[in-house]
């Protein structure tokens, strides 16, 4: 008999044997009067409870009718006679179990439900909810809050675990839930819940695991002071087909750029329909392009074909989630000490890219063209994604320079085409977090800098560690993705109905 059936099997056995347990009291009475006096409460232990990862049984490996046992932590399948949450109770004398799904609480082997709101919190950490006045008042918030174990944290600024090699993964993740109008509309599950997908689409799987995240990372009365994202990494890997993986570093940039075009199309994003992925990242601007006659040509020739309409410049409208800032090469001399020189340069001589007037070579492997960029709209939050790393047929080289950014008041007026320009109240960027890489371009670290809106400081965030940094600091690292936001922008609430 194959896994898939045998699994099947047992999960029909416990629920027969479930649906088969009589209770020991009257039918008139409806409640057990054990409900309400358990003995068993002062045995659970909140140290070992951690919801942050698969809800299976540690045994036959099943989603269905999963339990966690209170007293060790470990997940077991159904509650009937011969299953392995009954037997564990049993073997170990582990009283106390919680219905990883409908969230009720039980009592086995005597297997009456147990009613207590001392028990609340633990429900809470395995699924947080929160209203809109509290979501309302997350980013003016400075208060520390106290995890089980005693450790004090602000919520939204936690670690994330490292399970192997999935930094990049933590990094970006942890960037897009600084983003307030990201974060509310998935901290409310009633958002999305309700949007019809495809019989079998598992990209909705995407959708659900990142509120879920979103919801732990901001949860005030978590038991530890760090989240694991075990489930939601383990949705990338099946979703992404195994291209992004918990067991082999990947590009932030990469990953960046699918996750929101996933994550918008598992939504139900079109082109002409609107997510919140859209409305909060999405931009738009003129691309034109130039065809070039090969370089290799007589000149008359390259001057006769100029004048064919091939060879003409062509005007494209296109929107974008970020923009793609390159670096000049860096030079290769070294100073007097024969160290290498760490060239620096603003951002906005990197920015000039989208002037409308700056011109950039790209080949192709027959073609060569030449292409400018011009903004026609500006998104509230705007990402710049800083190319540090160009790859050729035998490896992988990174741009160490260093981009002198300002961390407030990042004017974008002038790279806006000019009939645009009225249509944009605001065009002043603040910067909200920094993801840099160090260290060699295949082996390399993430690590974070975020802004916490209620207290108004900047924590370095590195895996579990979490540090508060200054300012000043964040400018001398070498930045790979930034997430800038307009001071006190307006965003429709379209998306959240």
């Amino acid at each position: 008999m194959n896994v898939e059936k045998r699994l099947k099997r047992e999960a029909e056995e416990n629920l027969e044997e479930e649906a088969a347990v009589v209770p020991k009291y009257s039918r008139h009475d409806p409640e057990d009067r054990r409900s309400r006096h358990c003995p068993y409460l002062d045995t659970i232990n909140r140290s070992v409870l951690d919801f942050d990862f698969e809800k299976l049984c540690s045994i036959s490996l099943s989603h269905i009718n999963a339990y966690a046992c209170l007293v060790c932590g470990k997940y077991f399948q159904g509650r009937g006679l011969k299953s392995h949450a009954y037997i564990h109770s049993v073997q170990f004398s582990h009283h106390v179990f919680l219905n990883l799904h409908t969230l009720m609480f039980y009592c086995l082997p005597d297997n009456y439900k147990i009613i207590d709101s001392s028990l609340e919190d633990i429900t809470y950490v395995l699924k947080p909810t929160f209203t809109k006045a509290q979501i309302s008042n997350l980013d003016k918030q400075a208060k520390l809050s106290r995890a089980y174990d005693g450790t004090t944290y602000l919520p939204g600024i936690v670690g994330l675990n490292n399970i192997k090699a999935n930094d990049y993964a933590n990094a970006v993740l942890q960037a897009l839930s600084n983003v307030p109008p990201l974060r509310n509309y998935f901290l409310e599950e009633e958002n999305y819940r309700g949007i019809q997908r495809p019989p079998g689409d598992i990209m909705f799987l995407l959708v659900q695991r990142f509120g879920e995240l979103m919801r732990k990372l901001w949860n005030p009365r978590n038991f530890k002071a760090h989240v694991s994202p075990h489930e939601m990494l383990q949705a990338v890997v099946l979703c992404s087909k195994k291209n992004f993986q918990i067991t082999k570093q990947g590009d932030g940039v990469d990953f960046l750029s699918w996750f929101l075009n996933a994550l918008n199309s598992a939504l139900g994003g079109t082109k002409k329909k609107k997510t919140i992925v859209t409305e909060v990242f999405q931009g738009s601007m003129r691309i034109f392009t130039k065809k070039l006659p090969h370089p290799d040509l007589p000149t008359e020739e390259k001057e006769a074909l100029q004048g064919n309409e091939e060879y003409q410049e062509k005007m494209l409208e296109s929107t974008f989630m970020y923009l793609t800032l390159d670096l000049p090469t860096a030079p290769l001399y070294k100073d007097e000490k024969e160290q290498l020189i760490i060239p620096q340069v603003p951002l906005f001589s990197i920015l000039a890219k989208f002037n409308g007037i700056t011109e950039k070579e790209y080949k192709t492997y027959k073609e060569n063209f030449l292409k400018r960029f011009q903004l026609t709209k500006l998104p509230p939050y705007l990402i710049f994604c800083i190319k540090r790393f160009t790859k050729n047929n035998f490896f992988v080289e990174k741009n160490p320079t260093i981009v002198n950014f300002p961390i407030t008041n990042v004017d974008l007026r002038e790279y806006l085409a000019e009939e645009f320009q009225s249509v944009h109240k605001n065009t002043t960027y603040d910067l909200v977090a920094n993801i840099v890489h160090d260290g060699k371009p295949t082996e390399g670290s993430y690590r974070i800098h975020v802004l916490h809106h209620g207290t108004g400081k900047w924590y370095e965030l590195q895996d579990l560690q979490v540090t508060d940094i200054l300012p000043q600091m964040i400018t001398l690292s070498e930045a790979y993705i930034q997430v800038c936001d307009v001071p006190d922008h307006v965003l429709q609430e379209s998306c959240a109905e």
